[in-house]
């Protein structure tokens, strides 16, 4: 079981270079990765992508990546020699229409180097030490943030697993209160008639009564879908990636109680179900800090 929520760091250090990758990540319903990193890896964006959804299916990730590099690399330029003959053959042409203004052609092998385009760095090609370098320090930064989440989801996995315990324990008071409920109604309502009738009651009525009104109350279904649902909630927690089945779980969880709440028509019951629900709302809370 993972929490969506970590922090992770990894770097890699090669002959002067130094590449740092940090992660950071909170709850979110799907996985949305932000890649804040310098221009030069632009083209990488997907191969990142791809990398963080080996460690994660869900939440909001951060990813940082800075670096230094003090390699010493051999620089080539390239010299566009077409140009530098065009700039030539203009200032030649100048020259000759003004003559007044030139005593001399002054145009230099140093004013050429500075002229637009003449001369270009030459590329060299993708940076291969750099590209491994960035990939090492994220699976590293992965592997930290995992294991933090890691942690974290143990946490979270003993706090649900507690708060499932107290439910159950309100399930079973409510069970060992439930069959009472329609026998208390059938003496209210036989004292009750008796105090209207002057005593005179009429027994097959009142059983009738009492049976239609247990048939409302019946909760034993309901109980039984929780006692279900408990047990399957426990299953999960054994998985990994176990938000999104116990958040629909959840829901039925309320939908199970909320139905105990309204047929219950005790106010013992009732207590014991408004407790579950608290109790299942919190569990909720902490399912949606759950990759």
């Amino acid at each position: 079981m993972y929490s969506m929520t970590g922090y992770g760091k990894g770097v890699c250090r090669r002959e002067g270079l130094e590449l740092t990758v940090e992660v950071k990540s909170v709850n979110n319903r799907y996985l949305d990765l932000s890649v804040k990193a310098p221009r030069i890896f632009l083209g990488e964006e997907d191969g990142i992508r791809a990398v963080v959804r080996e460690y994660m299916s869900r939440g909001h990730l951060d990813l940082f990546v800075s670096y230094t590099d003090k390699r010493v690399r051999t620089k080539l330029v390239a010299v566009d020699f077409n140009a530098a003959r065009a700039y030539m053959e203009a200032a030649k042409s100048l020259t000759e229409a003004f003559p007044e203004l030139c005593e001399r052609d002054d145009m230099t092998v140093s004013r050429l180097l500075r002229l637009p385009d003449v001369v270009k760095p030459e590329e060299t090609g993708e940076d291969e030490d750099l590209k491994e370098a960035l990939y090492s320090a994220l699976r590293e930064a992965m592997e930290a943030h995992r294991g933090m989440r890691k942690k974290e989801g143990e946490r979270l996995k003993a706090d649900l697993l507690s708060r499932m315990e107290r439910i159950a324990e309100l399930r079973e008071k409510i069970a060992v209160r439930a069959p009472s409920v329609a026998e208390e109604y059938r003496k209210r309502l036989t004292e009750r008639v008796g105090e209207f009738l002057s005593g005179k009651v009429d027994e097959t009525r009142i059983l009738t009564e009492a049976a239609v009104y247990s048939d409302k109350c019946n909760i034993d279904e309901e109980l039984t879908r929780l006692a279900s649902h408990i047990l399957e909630f426990k299953n999960i927690c054994r998985e990994e990636a176990v938000g999104r089945k116990l958040d629909f779980l959840v829901q039925e969880f309320n939908r199970e109680c909320n139905t105990v709440c309204s047929k219950s028509n005790d106010r013992e019951v009732t207590a014991y179900a408004l407790e579950m629900k608290n109790e299942i709302e919190k569990v909720r809370e902490q399912i949606q800090n759950l990759e």
